[in-house]
């Protein structure tokens, strides 16, 4: 079982999805080979977080830091409940958690992170100083499934976290198929929410 902190926001009974990845999305990525055993538990707990958000106010992202194989944040994003377009799983961990956690320790944690991060959630994770990130699912297959049109010249998380923040290692993807399944299970049927989580 996986370690939880005491104050958990966003947080409650976890709902899993049931949906199958259909042949017309992306196929799913294969796993970033510098990923451990240890970097899958905690990425399967960001999907976790991921399905709550699904069902309590937020798009599916869910995102945990993780310092000395411990979880000592959680956060799913919940951009709908609060009215807070800042609040996705990356940074409101970061938001909540930052007045409790100081940069010593942000800079010695893994945040996993359910989906590829943002270049808002890059941002936080630059000047929080954390020193790891490990994502799920990459941008461009679930902005795929989300029904938008492929960007032809993305600019990946890798990218700006190598300019604004070259000492923070990012991986991923990781378990792809598995946030491939969370995505095909909520976008379709909340098309309103495409660009708003």
């Amino acid at each position: 079982m996986i370690p939880r902190p005491a104050s958990l926001l966003c947080l409650a009974t976890l709902l899993l999805c049931g949906a199958n990845v259909s042949a017309a999305f992306p196929a799913p990525s294969r796993d970033d080979p510098a990923c451990s055993a240890e970097d899958r538990v905690f990425m399967a707990r960001a999907y976790e977080l991921a399905r709550y958000a699904t069902t309590h106010g937020g798009g599916p992202f869910g995102a945990l830091l993780v310092k000395d194989g411990k979880v000592i944040a959680e956060f799913s994003n919940c951009v709908h409940s609060t009215g807070d377009i800042t609040k996705h799983a990356e940074t409101g961990l970061i938001s909540a958690f930052s007045p409790k956690i100081d940069r010593a320790t942000f800079a010695r944690s893994t945040l996993y992170t359910s989906t590829e991060p943002c270049a808002m959630c890059c941002g936080a994770i630059c000047f929080s100083g954390i020193g790891r990130v490990v994502y799920g699912t990459s941008e461009a297959p679930f902005v795929s499934v989300m029904g938008l049109p492929a960007d032809p010249d993305p600019l990946t998380s890798r990218e700006i976290l190598r300019r604004i923040s070259p000492g923070t290692k990012i991986l991923g993807p990781l378990m792809e198929a598995e946030g491939l399944l969370i995505h095909e299970a909520y976008w379709p049927v909340h098309p309103e929410d495409v660009g708003k989580s």
